[in-house]
């Protein structure tokens, strides 16, 4: 007896993964909880386990395969007492016939042209109807060029426009023998429309670009599953989530000497030994912060607002393959060399890729620090389903007015972005407004 074993779900958001790599061969014995095999999900590569006993008898998914749906098999398992496998020991079963690859569909055209068309003269199709038989290549260039493809004698297979016919077309000017006299340059706006479409129409809305339709060179860098998935949600939160803005200036001076202090009374060459930086004494003081404006630690959903028990932000953190959040739990109890540490730790294991599920799933706020690349000022998307997430930029030295007198302090600018269903202005302000006297008074960070 045979079972399949399934691309599991490591994920809530996981839909598809990469299977990275085999750690068994076939003919491998297993027990369950043996790792068999490197899954790369939208977040990280993990670990699966076996469930079952028996031997690897095929293996269905060769690793390195991309866009593997969940619950799709990607190996065979056979009873420990069954036969052995057919193919030798480390040998790669070959795909099943279902898996063959379809034949080769004709390549589309560019997303800016019309689709081309099935060889049909244009007699056939009377005047309304009339069809352009070209070459993709053919079509890109004659819009570029503003040329009106209709009429035009092609001189390839069928009477298709190819490329050297638009060459001749832009030597010899528009009226020439192949063009009747009546066709003259049409717009551009004119030439993408489609076929038996009056010109006065719009255009219809430009697609997504593919790489087969830009005409630059260039290199293609294939979309891995972190990107992919990243992309898609970034574009999900921008689209479907009504974001605010609320940006506030916070003088730093107090904090850095706070954090100087500190560091400076870190035992050395101990196990409590620690070394803050500003984004530790940052997350801090947003977790505190949402202790004050609970309001803000939220999510929307259609049942109602979602509000927060425990403060869980999540920490971008930029790596190879895209952005990943870690999140510090609870960090509103924590204290400052924990969350250092912690912090430290969740940020080696995610540009590693061996983030648990728990330590990225979750979260109720978000915080984005691109201070150390010397950024004035940003917007941050937010982090579905969450309502917030705080932008962070570089702290800088700004002239500032304190008692009437002109002074130097270092300033950093930050900014929130909230889901307007559930924060409202007046609470993002507030919210901005506690940040920052907590920042400025930074003793409070201590309590």
């Amino acid at each position: 007896m045979t079972t399949n074993i399934l691309m599991p779900a490591l994920s809530p958001t996981m839909t598809e993964g990469t299977l990275a790599r085999w750690l068994k061969k076939v003919g491998d014995a297993i027990r369950a909880g043996d790792v068999i095999a490197e899954i790369e999900t939208d977040k990280a590569t993990m670990e699966v386990e076996a469930v079952d006993d028996g031997v690897l008898e095929a293996i269905l998914v060769p690793e390195g395969t991309a866009n593997v749906k969940v619950n799709d098999p990607i190996a065979r398992l056979a009873d420990a007492g069954s036969a052995a496998p057919a193919k030798p020991n480390g040998a790669k079963a070959a795909p099943p016939a279902t898996q063959a690859p379809a034949p080769s569909a004709p390549p589309a055209a560019s997303p800016a042209m019309p689709p081309a068309p099935t060889p049909v003269s244009a007699a056939s199709n009377g005047v309304g109807g009339e069809r352009i038989v070209a070459s993709p290549l053919a079509r890109r260039m004659a819009v570029l060029a503003g040329l009106d493809l209709r009429g035009v004698q092609g001189s390839g297979p069928g009477g298709r426009i190819v490329r050297a016919d638009i060459e001749k077309l832009q030597d010899h000017g528009t009226a020439s023998a192949s063009v009747p006299p009546a066709v003259t340059p049409a717009p551009i706006a004119a030439a993408i429309a489609a076929p038996g479409m009056a010109p006065a129409a719009a255009a219809p809305a430009t697609p997504r670009p593919t790489a087969a339709a830009i005409l630059a060179p260039h290199r293609l860098l294939p979309l891995n599953t972190i990107r992919r998935v990243t992309a898609r949600r970034l574009t999900e939160a921008k689209q479907s989530i009504p974001h605010f803005y609320v940006s506030i200036d916070v003088e730093l001076d107090a904090l850095l000497k706070l954090r100087a202090e500190l560091n400076a009374k870190s035992p050395k060459d101990s196990p409590g030994a620690f070394k803050l930086s500003v984004n530790d004494l940052i997350i801090k003081a947003a977790a505190v912060t949402l202790r004050r404006v609970p309001n803000v630690n939220a999510s929307f959903t259609d049942d109602g607002i979602v509000l927060y028990d425990d403060v869980d932000i999540s920490v971008a953190v930029s790596i190879p393959d895209g952005l990943i959040t870690p999140i510090i739990r609870q960090a509103d109890r924590k204290g400052l060399a924990a969350i250092s540490n912690e912090a430290k730790t969740l940020i080696e294991k995610a540009r590693a890729g061996k983030l648990k599920p728990e330590e990225f799933q979750g979260g109720g706020f978000s915080i984005s620090n691109m201070g150390m690349y010397g950024v004035k000022a940003f917007s941050a998307i937010i982090n579905p389903p969450q309502a917030g997430i705080l932008a962070i930029a570089a702290g800088e030295p700004r002239p500032v007015v304190k008692n009437g007198a002109l002074a130097i302090a270092t300033v950093m600018t930050v900014t929130l972005s909230v889901d307007h269903r559930a924060v409202d202005g007046a609470l993002a302000a507030e919210f901005v407004s506690v940040f920052k006297a907590v920042v400025e008074d930074p003793l409070s960070l201590m309590l």
